[in-house]
Parts: structure tokens; C-alpha cells; sequence
């Protein structure tokens, strides 16, 4: 059986039609099933390497999220708030049947992970996550009081203020369109050696339709999340992952040394580490850097 070939469905969900797509064998006792959430300005197939390393062994899912690729929307600027991201990821799960899985994230797909963990519709759907520079919002927003409040902490926030530069400029109307048009999109593509189209442009609504602070705190999260921190990304200090443990019980934080794309750039490093967790599991009660 050819695992790389490529299953795809079109799912509804509110006010979106999403593009899912499975490789890999069958769901079956002792395959483990990943659904991969990609970020901004991707599609799922940034994840296509990676994808092409596990699916010897894993079932896996992978989607284009409302805001890319084949995937459309039937609302307006309201339908890519948070929520509605989460609804979808939880109509893609439904649509495929696939439970439990490890829920795996990058960019903004870690974004809206760390929002479905803490969903009461993960109980049993979802049995470990993978989170790879996203954070989750309510977190980042506790982070962000907690660095106003002690002065010990105001270089962090300053230097994540810095970072967080392009999501400011990204609020103005049209220009950060024309920056894409003209500038961005041909320099991101010759870096990512793939099209992205009109993604980086769609998905700005992303950003607007969840400009606002989230000040309510992060829930309890109970199964084991793993946080893999590149210390050379330009958008998110690594700092990001302090108090994380008060809310996630069992936690491992890896830390590499690379950038912002490091599932992409990094392939095969990324896979082990994924397959090591399925191997390793049981072994989980800690918070260990590295």
C-alpha cells in the first residue's frame, strides 16, 4: 500500500467549507493518528516533509485552516475569530473520526490548539499536543500583566513588544496588503521553495479579528503537552514559556536552535521528536528543557 497517498475530503463547518486530507494507514490499535495544524502564511503543505517521514508508521490528518489554501469561507470578518478556529478543528476531527489523536501546531495552528485543549470537547478526543511557536493567548496575555507588574520583567516585555511590531502593522488597512503583493510574498516563497498565493493576504484576517487581550485565565490543561521553543525566532522570546506549568501538569519544554520555521526546516529532527513521544508515553510527569 502507498502510504504517502493523499486522502482528501471538504468538511463543512460554520460559515467555511475546510480541505482535509489524510495520509498514512488506517486508523487501527497501535497506529497513532496526528492531525497537524498549520500557521500563517501557510497551508498544510508546509507540512508535506514532515508528513512524507511519518506516514510510513502514523495516520495522519492535516487541513487547511479558513484563512488558506483550498480551504473558503461563507462569513465575514467575524468568522475567523478564535472560536470559530476552534469549532473547525473539532468538525474536522468529527468528520474523520479520529480520536484520540496528538494535536500537533505551529504558528497560529498552535494558537487555536492551545484553545482546543482547553475546550471541554477535548476530553477524550485529544491525547497529547505539540506546540511549536504559538502560544496560547491567554497565557501570553497573564505573561504580558505579570511583566508590567514586576520590574524585573519589563525587559522581557519590552523585547516581546518588539517582536510583536508586524501584528500592530498589520491592523492598518490595506497596507499591509500592498506589502504582500509587491514585497513579501515573492521573497517568502523563494525562502520557502513553495507558492503561497493569496494566503498571507487572507489570513490577515487572523490577526484583526483577534487583536483583543484575552484576560481571562488559561484552564487547567491535564494531558501531556511539549513545547518546542526555537531560541532564534524573531517573533516570540523564549521566555514566552515561564508559569507555563501552573496550568499544564505535565509539560516538557525542548528548546532547539533555530528559527521560526524549524518544523520546516528542521524535517527529520522534528519527526523523531514526534515519534519519540509515542514511544516514550507514560513517561510524562515532568517539565524538562533541552
Amino acid at each position: 500500500m502507498d502510504r504517502w497517498k493523499e486522502r482528501r475530503r471538504i468538511v463543512p463547518s460554520q460559515g467555511a467549507a475546510l480541505a482535509v486530507f489524510e495520509y498514512g494507514p488506517d486508523p487501527a490499535p497501535g497506529i497513532p493518528t496526528l492531525l497537524l495544524v498549520h500557521g500563517y502564511p501557510d497551508d498544510h503543505r508546509v507540512y508535506v516533509p514532515l508528513i512524507r517521514e511519518l506516514a510510513a508508521t502514523c495516520h495522519v490528518i492535516a487541513y487547511d485552516t479558513r484563512n488558506a489554501g483550498s480551504s473558503s469561507v461563507t462569513g465575514g470578518h467575524g468568522s475567523f475569530v478564535l472560536q470559530a478556529l476552534v469549532d473547525d478543528l473539532y468538525a474536522v476531527l468529527a468528520a474523520t473520526q479520529a480520536s484520540p489523536v496528538h494535536l500537533v501546531g505551529h504558528d497560529w495552528g498552535s494558537i487555536q490548539a492551545w484553545a482546543a485543549v482547553q475546550d471541554p470537547r477535548a476530553a477524550g478526543r485529544i491525547s497529547r499536543f505539540t506546540s511549536v511557536s504559538g502560544p496560547d493567548l491567554r497565557h501570553f496575555s497573564w505573561w504580558m500583566r505579570q511583566g508590567v507588574r514586576h520590574p524585573r520583567g519589563w525587559a522581557q516585555l519590552l523585547g516581546q513588544l518588539r517582536r510583536s511590531l508586524y501584528v500592530a502593522f498589520f491592523q492598518i488597512p490595506l497596507l499591509p496588503e500592498a506589502f504582500w503583493r509587491f514585497f513579501l510574498t515573492g521573497w517568502y516563497e523563494r525562502a520557502a521553495g513553495r507558492t503561497v498565493g493569496n494566503d498571507p493576504i487572507r489570513g490577515l484576517a487572523l490577526y484583526r479579528a483577534n487583536f483583543h487581550i484575552e484576560r481571562q485565565p488559561p484552564l487547567p490543561v491535564s494531558i501531556p503537552v511539549h513545547v518546542v521553543v526555537p531560541v532564534k525566532d524573531p517573533f516570540l522570546s523564549p521566555r514566552l514559556i515561564d508559569g507555563l506549568e501552573n496550568w499544564v501538569s505535565k509539560l516538557t519544554v525542548t528548546k532547539v536552535n533555530a528559527g521560526h520555521w524549524w518544523p520546516e526546516t528542521h524535517t527529520s529532527d522534528f519527526a523523531t521528536l514526534l515519534q519519540q513521544e509515542h514511544d516514550n508515553d507514560g513517561d510524562i510527569d515532568r517539565v524538562k528543557t533541552g
